[in-house]
């Protein structure tokens, strides 16, 4: 559909990936440019869907340091306080992926009025949003069947490790407590045989998620799915950058240039399992994720 001017309607992206796998820096770079509409944490705050207007406008011309992670700062969000204000408790924290099949008439009408009306106020040609753990692909595509897919993987040894560092995590607490449902019985059987390590339990974590994301995947077009790495982005951000805004149909502006100075690539971070873990450990995790971490090009 398009209104009365011809105009086309926005492209709705979605980053997706399990969580601390550097999806935050994809989507807070590309957000930078001028033509990309997204949620602000301060949407997700405050229910004055007006704000949101002038997000893409505010979030390029505030200092960097007002940006940042670790401090207050303004940026994009995942928005999960206003999801579950505005839409429902079901898309922010299911147990288990969300799929075409979870979508209510109600539902349906709740996520296209969420994400359709901030996307009229900010008029941008690709509104962009980020859900991380599972990805929801079949859920999204069945109420916005063009939207396109940028999910970013990260060696699951050094997300095992972070998932482990977090406060959010409540992989201590086991499943099904810990929010994600049974593991799958070959998984439940590694973490029984383990004597029930956490560290493991995070690496079994990882591999849940990108088992369902490798999933979605195989429902989406080629041409609306497109996987990145993040040890490929943080060591050629302006490459993978430049792949990604064509991904979405979007050139890259002149501005742009000045925005992705703004942004910290750090690859200090890219093995720090290796000093946080025990030899053991990563030697768990190894023969654990052997597979996965093959077939993802680790």
């Amino acid at each position: 559909m398009t209104d009365q001017g011809n105009k086309p309607d926005p492209i709705f992206a979605f980053v997706t990936g399990t969580g601390r796998c550097g999806s935050s820096l994809v989507q807070e770079t590309l957000a930078r440019h001028p033509d990309v509409g997204f949620l602000s944490n301060v949407d997700d705050l405050v229910p004055l869907r007006g704000m949101s207007g002038s997000n893409n406008l505010l979030y390029r011309h505030m200092p960097a340091s007002f940006t940042q992670k670790g401090r207050v700062r303004y940026a994009p969000s995942e928005g999960y306080r206003a999801l579950e204000r505005e839409v429902s408790p079901l898309v922010v924290a299911p147990y288990r992926d969300l799929t075409a099949a979870d979508v209510t008439p109600w539902l349906a009408r709740r996520f296209r009025t969420f994400f359709a009306g901030r996307a009229a106020l900010q008029d941008k040609p690709v509104f962009l949003h980020k859900f991380t753990g599972w990805p929801r692909t079949g859920f999204i595509r069945e109420i916005f069947p063009d939207a396109r897919f940028i999910h970013v993987v990260r060696d699951g040894r050094a997300v095992a490790n972070s998932f482990l560092q977090t406060s959010w995590w409540q992989g201590f607490a086991g499943p099904p407590s810990w929010g994600w449902g049974q593991l799958p019985s070959a998984y439940a059987g590694e973490w029984e045989e383990s004597g029930r390590s956490f560290v493991l339990l995070a690496g079994l974590h990882w591999k849940m998620l990108e088992d369902a994301a490798q999933q979605a995947a195989a429902g989406v077009p080629p041409e609306r799915w497109m996987q990145v790495r993040y040890e490929d982005f943080v060591a050629d951000p302006r490459g993978k950058l430049s792949e990604m805004l064509a991904f979405l149909g979007l050139n890259w502006d002149p501005t742009f240039d000045a925005q992705v100075e703004k942004q910290d690539f750090l690859q200090s971070r890219t093995r720090a399992y290796a000093d946080d873990l025990t030899p053991a450990q990563v030697a768990q995790l190894d023969a654990s994720l052997g597979e996965h971490l093959e077939r993802l090009g680790y």
